[in-house]
Protein backbone atom coordinates (compact mmCIF):
# COMPACT_ATOMS: atom_id res chain seq x y z
CA UNK A 1 0.00 0.00 0.00
CA UNK A 2 1.50 3.56 -0.81
CA UNK A 3 1.79 6.16 1.30
CA UNK A 4 0.23 9.43 0.93
CA UNK A 5 1.88 12.19 -0.76
CA UNK A 6 2.65 15.72 0.52
CA UNK A 7 4.02 18.81 -1.05
CA UNK A 8 6.05 20.95 1.42
CA UNK A 9 7.80 24.40 1.17
CA UNK A 10 10.74 24.84 2.67
CA UNK A 11 13.26 27.45 3.33
CA UNK A 12 16.67 27.16 1.18
CA UNK A 13 18.49 26.56 4.41
CA UNK A 14 16.42 23.47 5.57
CA UNK A 15 16.11 22.66 1.68
CA UNK A 16 19.38 22.35 1.44
CA UNK A 17 20.18 20.06 4.79
CA UNK A 18 17.49 17.83 3.71
CA UNK A 19 19.63 17.32 1.10
CA UNK A 20 22.88 17.00 2.30
CA UNK A 21 21.30 14.56 4.98
CA UNK A 22 19.80 12.55 2.21
CA UNK A 23 22.82 11.84 0.45
CA UNK A 24 23.71 9.96 3.19
CA UNK A 25 23.60 5.93 2.32
CA UNK A 26 20.16 4.38 3.26
CA UNK A 27 18.60 7.56 4.57
CA UNK A 28 15.96 9.13 2.47
CA UNK A 29 13.78 12.50 2.58
CA UNK A 30 10.92 10.64 3.49
CA UNK A 31 12.33 8.72 6.52
CA UNK A 32 14.57 12.28 7.61
CA UNK A 33 11.02 14.29 7.67
CA UNK A 34 9.07 11.44 8.97
CA UNK A 35 11.04 11.28 12.11
CA UNK A 36 11.47 14.85 12.56
CA UNK A 37 7.63 14.62 12.03
CA UNK A 38 7.10 12.03 14.68
CA UNK A 39 9.46 13.90 17.08
CA UNK A 40 7.21 17.24 17.14
CA UNK A 41 3.80 15.73 17.58
CA UNK A 42 5.30 13.30 20.48
CA UNK A 43 7.53 15.16 22.63
CA UNK A 44 7.38 12.70 25.05
CA UNK A 45 9.64 10.48 22.91
CA UNK A 46 12.53 12.58 23.59
CA UNK A 47 11.84 12.99 27.78
CA UNK A 48 13.77 9.50 28.06
CA UNK A 49 17.18 11.26 26.61
CA UNK A 50 16.04 14.17 28.96
CA UNK A 51 15.58 11.83 31.84
CA UNK A 52 19.34 10.28 31.31
CA UNK A 53 20.62 13.33 30.63
CA UNK A 54 19.23 14.85 33.69
CA UNK A 55 20.28 11.92 36.04
CA UNK A 56 23.86 12.45 34.43
CA UNK A 57 23.52 16.09 35.85
CA UNK A 58 22.59 15.42 39.36
CA UNK A 59 25.18 13.09 39.84
CA UNK A 60 27.59 15.75 38.25
CA UNK A 61 26.08 17.88 40.74
CA UNK A 62 26.45 15.82 43.88
CA UNK A 63 30.09 15.10 42.76
CA UNK A 64 30.59 18.94 42.61
CA UNK A 65 28.92 19.12 45.71
CA UNK A 66 31.21 16.88 47.85
CA UNK A 67 34.37 18.29 46.03
CA UNK A 68 33.48 21.87 47.60
CA UNK A 69 32.96 20.29 50.44
CA UNK A 70 36.19 18.61 50.53
CA UNK A 71 37.82 21.84 49.40
CA UNK A 72 36.32 23.48 52.29
CA UNK A 73 37.26 20.65 55.32
CA UNK A 74 40.97 21.29 53.37
CA UNK A 75 40.84 24.93 54.00
CA UNK A 76 39.39 25.29 57.44
CA UNK A 77 41.99 22.56 58.95
CA UNK A 78 45.17 24.00 57.38
CA UNK A 79 43.62 27.57 58.85
CA UNK A 80 43.61 25.95 62.18
CA UNK A 81 46.69 24.46 61.76
CA UNK A 82 48.10 27.70 60.89
CA UNK A 83 46.70 29.86 63.21
CA UNK A 84 47.87 27.03 66.20
CA UNK A 85 51.35 27.07 64.82
CA UNK A 86 51.84 30.87 64.62
CA UNK A 87 49.78 31.32 68.27
CA UNK A 88 52.01 28.53 70.14
CA UNK A 89 55.60 28.64 68.71
CA UNK A 90 58.27 30.16 70.24
CA UNK A 91 60.70 32.20 67.89
CA UNK A 92 63.48 30.45 67.25
CA UNK A 93 67.23 32.37 68.86
CA UNK A 94 68.93 34.05 66.18
CA UNK A 95 72.19 32.01 66.64
CA UNK A 96 70.07 28.91 65.40
CA UNK A 97 68.05 29.97 62.83
CA UNK A 98 70.08 28.05 59.91
CA UNK A 99 70.08 25.18 61.74
CA UNK A 100 66.20 25.23 62.41
CA UNK A 101 65.94 26.22 59.11
CA UNK A 102 67.57 22.83 57.41
CA UNK A 103 65.66 21.26 59.72
CA UNK A 104 62.87 22.69 59.08
CA UNK A 105 63.64 21.96 55.20
CA UNK A 106 64.04 17.93 55.67
CA UNK A 107 60.79 18.22 57.77
CA UNK A 108 58.79 19.62 54.55
CA UNK A 109 60.06 17.27 52.15
CA UNK A 110 59.27 14.73 54.10
CA UNK A 111 55.98 15.88 54.49
CA UNK A 112 55.63 16.46 50.80
CA UNK A 113 56.86 12.78 50.18
CA UNK A 114 54.11 11.64 52.56
CA UNK A 115 51.46 13.53 50.79
CA UNK A 116 52.31 12.05 47.25
CA UNK A 117 52.41 8.83 48.21
CA UNK A 118 49.24 9.37 50.12
CA UNK A 119 47.52 10.78 47.39
CA UNK A 120 48.75 7.83 45.07
CA UNK A 121 47.22 5.50 47.57
CA UNK A 122 43.37 5.11 48.07
CA UNK A 123 43.29 4.69 51.70
CA UNK A 124 44.68 8.15 52.57
CA UNK A 125 43.28 10.50 54.84
CA UNK A 126 40.37 11.90 52.92
CA UNK A 127 39.32 8.12 52.69
CA UNK A 128 39.20 7.66 56.32
CA UNK A 129 37.20 10.56 56.77
CA UNK A 130 34.64 9.33 54.19
CA UNK A 131 34.71 5.63 55.85
CA UNK A 132 34.16 7.57 59.21
CA UNK A 133 31.16 9.18 57.87
CA UNK A 134 29.09 6.35 56.49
Amino acid sequence: MSKPRVNLRLSYKLHAELEQRARAPGVTKTEIVEEALSRFFDPEANLVLEERLLRRMDAFDKRQGEIERDTALCLETMAHFVFYWLTRTDPIPEGERDAAHALGQRRFDHFIQQVAKKLGNARGVTARINDSQA
